[in-house]
């Protein structure tokens, strides 16, 4: 089995030719480029061929002339190109297929005569054909070819499973999954899955008809949940337009998803896939740093997750009712939200299907316990005391965190760098809430720093 990817990139590519952002930017200043998306299973079977696949596959090193059978997903011209099979014919009158939607046939058609050694297949989501031996299945994708023009037909997606049953799923361009396709696509254990993922952060402008990097997590998310994904099963972003982060920056966020992102040309040969990841998690950062974000984006693709809000209710504020609810919109409508102090229990809870956890935040926490102690006034009648209560709190927090088995994400804030607090009750909560950070992230196998909007490992 071979598969070979001969483009990852969006129908303009990335860099943009005509474009100086800094993704663009980074990209090119590390010499990578990608082409239109398409994929070649076993030299056999070509997934699209937009106009830059053939010239794509010559760099490669990769030879076309044994591929028997084209699929096309549809008519749009970066994943069809009527001029490469024109081409083609020019030097071979092998059989060929090309499979596709009504309209994808008819424009190919257009360009070659009627002699020639091509089938023409049309294909629409629910059928089911074997072609020079390897088993196609259709799918429905959730993509409009012509926006409303006549004789315009919907995108499709290909499951292809090879004679030695390495099986495919080319999912590229689409929205959201429709759910007949989650549907089809149940216990398929795919060994790979090429997933469009074109607008990156730009969730306004991915819709109902491309995948932003939120929407990809929840396409496989989906598609784990019906056993069509697994942890063996190896996840490659595709259709990858400058919307998205620099490279090293997409493969970041790819991994806490159970996905990658690979380079024009890669050979995909029995990869095992990126398990999503495990263990505890510490994010770090001031005031609007991104924190919060980042601790979202890692949990995106779990089957279920438990939002820990550790900030309790604030009656007649109207600004912190603001910002709950801010928070509130942009969770997943899956995951469930519990409002609590009691983190030890939730840590604690050991069965193998527990949800992951968020909790949000350490910090408010932390303000909480003091709150339930009374122990804000250093030198007060009984603070001594009050404090060692929170000590005892905070001791059985760390105990929790170093034996739980749960997916945990927990988010805290870095209060140390700024002045020095006015109030004695500042002061001693500041240096409270490093030894906090400090003993947390000594237990913790990942630990990231967010500043800016950007993400460090520590």
């Amino acid at each position: 089995m071979s598969l070979r990817l001969l483009g990852t990139g969006a129908a303009d590519g990335w860099p943009q030719a005509f474009c100086r952002c800094a993704s663009c930017a980074t990209e090119r200043g590390e010499g990578r480029v990608r082409s239109q998306t398409a994929a070649l299973l076993d030299g056999t079977v070509l997934l699209d061929c937009g106009p830059t696949t053939p010239e794509t596959a010559v760099r490669a090193g990769v030879d076309l002339s044994h591929v028997r059978v084209l699929l096309v997903t549809h008519q749009h011209s970066d994943h069809l190109s009527p001029a490469a099979l024109l081409h083609r014919g020019w030097v071979t009158d092998a059989p060929l297929v090309v499979a596709g939607p009504a309209d994808a046939i008819e424009a190919a058609r257009a360009w070659l005569a009627p002699e020639a050694a091509v089938t023409w297949l049309v294909v629409v989501p629910g059928d089911h054909h074997e072609l020079h031996g390897y088993d196609v299945r259709v799918l429905a994708a959730n993509h409009r070819t012509g926006l409303g023009a006549p004789g315009a037909t919907e995108a499709v997606l290909y499951d292809v499973t090879s004679p030695t049953g390495f099986r495919v799923l080319h999912a590229t361009d689409t929205g959201p999954l429709p759910e007949q396709t989650v549907a089809a696509a149940e216990g398929a254990a795919y060994d790979v899955v090429l997933l469009e993922e074109t607008f990156g952060d730009r969730d306004d402008l991915a819709g109902e008809q491309h995948l932003s990097l939120a929407g990809f997590a929840d396409q496989v998310r989906r598609l784990r949940a019906v056993g069509a994904v697994t942890d063996a099963t190896d996840v490659v972003a595709v259709h990858l337009s400058h919307h998205n982060p620099p490279t090293r920056e997409l493969a970041r966020r790819l991994a806490a998803h159970g996905a990658r992102v690979v380079d024009d040309g890669t050979e995909l040969a029995a990869h095992a896939g990126v398990p999503l990841p495990g263990g505890r998690t510490l994010v770090l950062g001031g005031a609007r740093s991104g924190k919060s974000a980042e601790a979202e984006r890692l949990l995106l693709a779990a089957l279920a997750v438990e939002y820990v809000a550790t900030s309790g209710r604030r009656d007649g504020d109207a600004e912190w009712a603001a910002r709950v609810a801010t928070h509130v919109e942009r969770r997943p409508a899956h995951w469930t939200t519990t409002e609590t102090l009691d983190l030890v229990a939730l840590l604690a809870d050991q069965r193998p299907d527990a949800p992951a956890l968020l909790v949000d935040c350490l910090t408010l926490w932390l303000t909480g316990v003091v709150d339930r102690h009374q122990a804000w006034e250093p030198g007060a009648p009984g603070h001594a005391a009050a404090w060692a209560r929170v000590e005892a709190d905070v001791d059985a927090l760390l105990a929790a965190w170093r034996t739980t088995t749960r997916r945990v994400v927990a988010v805290s804030n870095e209060v140390g760098q700024g002045v020095v607090p006015a109030t004695a009750s500042g002061r001693l909560f500041r240096d409270a809430m490093g030894r906090l950070n400090a003993a947390v992230a000594a237990e913790t196998e990942d630990v990231r720093w967010c500043v800016a909007g950007r993400v460090v490992g520590l």
